[in-house]
């Protein structure tokens, strides 16, 4: 016959924790390298070359036509001085050079820095000579943190020397009547040819009398 004790007597095996069952967290959100999809080889070079890409200076890759530049040079050093002989260059005109190249931006590079390095190649000289000129760029390049053949490049490229300002005139009927010498009468109309072309002197003068009788 069973006692009390022995009815309230605990199950061991009913309350024993089933460690199987248990799986601990760190192994259940351990990811299955298995089951990860394998990286494609594009996809390691396009990074490759994307990290690359940032690395690289444009500027490195410029080249520069050195027999166009020069005579780009020989242009500018001519503009606005007939007695030049194109060797040597003023700091106007290099400071024009540099306006159509459009390198002058107020903040990065300005005439006030062109004037400096200018001076200091020159020693104070008025002009400088080719030679000179290239020291003048490396000096303003090497200063400002600027490539010398960028600006270079920008030099060779910006086209021979020009008015950077010019008046654009707009036609209208009213000054298609004051233009067309057709419409001229009187003397007026003897200093135009039938194209309308002006005839110089020949339309400012009278016809000689000369082989006329006088009465």
């Amino acid at each position: 016959m069973n006692t009390e004790a022995e009815t309230l007597k605990p199950d061991s095996d009913a309350v024993k924790p089933n460690s199987e069952a248990v799986m601990p967290a760190s192994e259940a959100v351990k990811p299955d390298s298995a089951n990860e999809p394998p990286k494609k080889e594009s996809d390691s070079n396009a990074n490759k070359l994307c990290s690359l890409s940032t690395d690289l200076n444009p500027a490195d890759e410029v080249k520069v036509d050195k027999k166009a530049f020069k005579e780009q040079f020989e242009a500018y050093s001519k503009f606005g001085d007939k007695s030049s002989d194109g060797k040597t260059i003023k700091l106007s005109q290099g400071d024009k050079w540099f306006k159509q190249a459009k390198l002058f931006d107020g903040k990065k590079l300005s005439t006030t820095d062109t004037g400096i390095a200018f001076r200091k190649v020159g020693k104070n000289a008025v002009k400088l000579s080719f030679t000179d000129w290239n020291k003048y760029l490396d000096e303003l390049s090497s200063t400002k943190k600027m490539s010398s053949d960028t600006i270079k490049s920008k030099l060779t490229l910006c086209g021979k020397p020009g008015l950077s300002k010019t008046t654009s005139v707009t036609k209208s009927p009213a000054l298609d009547r004051l233009t067309d010498p057709s419409r001229y009468g009187g003397t007026h109309k003897e200093r135009f040819d039938t194209t309308g072309k002006g005839k110089g002197k020949v339309g400012r003068e009278d016809p000689k009398s000369q082989g006329y009788v006088s009465g």
